[in-house]
């Protein structure tokens, strides 16, 4: 069993990443449904929440089904940070994160997100009061570092558990690669076999096969995976990995009935929650992935990703049930 805080997981637990534009309600639905056992929101500007901005509000917004569920937040200035955890906790999440990873220079720029990895003594000071200002269980999302010659992740992460973090996923890149190149996850290994750790160790980065969640678990010994682009437009990931765990074989493909399925509600949640505009641009990016794989399907991705009202992409839907209902996925 893994805890975070007081919250008790299952072994190796795997968890949906804060994504931005993804990771929203309906979204963090269909992948609790299909095996997640924790999710987390998009993250969430703390510069936004303390301004009310409509946009950071909305993304407070979770329900019960999500359980457990994090509410993720970045920001710089302490300040700032502090306001938006008592903003955080109205929202009553099991999890606060705190974002030191996002490499997008918007975020870095203004020191945040993955910028703080060239302060960690910042880094250490807003987790530190960040902890002490909540009764939640406060966890880190990181990189290895800024870039190849500054990786400190070991010494990062003992300093922040020292302060009072209870679990740190880390992506197995730096700052500098972005998303290029292969995560390299014997860093996150040597967090987790340092004596003196006994957090949860979270592995984040090409989890995108369920061989590779295993290697993540059997090889490098690490406390659970967090799934980020391999869950978009395939929430069933979840599952898969935890049938290919417990058989040591592939699930039988999900079928074309099932994915139209999803689709629809993952649209009708997503304008419930956002209203018809919104709903519907976006969802748009998880349909190459919903339907990927069935061959001369481009006619109907491109009503799904270029129509403005939810009756056309709705249309679409039936059209594909209607004419790839026999297609075999290998």
């Amino acid at each position: 069993m893994v805890k975070i805080g007081d919250i008790e997981l299952p072994n190796f637990p795997l968890l949906l990443a804060p994504m931005e534009d993804v990771s929203d309600p309906p979204f963090r639905a269909l992948c609790k449904e299909q095996g997640a056992d924790v999710v987390y929101t998009e993250f969430i500007s703390s510069e936004g929440l303390i301004r009310n901005a409509a946009k950071s509000t909305m993304k407070l917004d979770i329900y019960e089904k999500e359980r457990p569920v994090g509410i993720q937040i970045f920001g710089a200035n302490l300040d700032s940070m502090l306001q938006s955890v008592e903003i955080v906790e109205k929202s009553n999440p099991d999890i606060i994160d705190i974002n030191f990873g996002c490499p997008v220079k918007k975020v870095v720029s203004k020191g945040a997100g993955a910028g703080i990895l060239k302060d960690l003594c910042l880094m250490e000071k807003l987790t530190a009061e960040m902890v002490k200002r909540t009764h939640l269980p406060v966890t880190v999302k990181t990189r290895l570092g800024w870039d190849h010659d500054s990786i400190k992740i070991v010494e990062v992460a003992e300093r922040l558990q020292d302060v009072g973090c209870k679990a740190i996923a880390i992506h197995g890149r730096t700052r500098a690669q972005m998303y290029k190149g292969e995560a390299d996850w014997k860093p996150i290994a040597e967090v987790k076999n340092n004596p003196r750790m006994h957090i949860p160790i979270f592995g984040n980065g090409d989890v995108d096969s369920p061989e590779k969640a295993m290697v993540m678990r059997d090889t490098y010994g690490l406390d659970g995976a967090m799934i980020g682009r391999a869950s978009i437009g395939n929430p069933w990931f979840f599952k898969e990995v935890k049938h290919f765990f417990k058989t040591g074989k592939h699930m039988e493909p999900v079928t074309i009935a099932e994915r139209v399925e999803a689709a629809r509600r993952h649209l009708e949640m997503a304008i419930e929650w956002k209203g018809e505009k919104l709903g519907v641009f976006e969802t748009r990016r998880h349909y190459t992935n919903y339907f990927k794989g069935i061959p001369h399907f481009k006619e109907y991705r491109m009503k799904m990703v270029t129509s403005d009202a939810s009756v056309d992409v709705f249309k679409a839907f039936d059209e594909v049930l209607d004419k790839f209902s026999d297609y075999q996925f290998v």
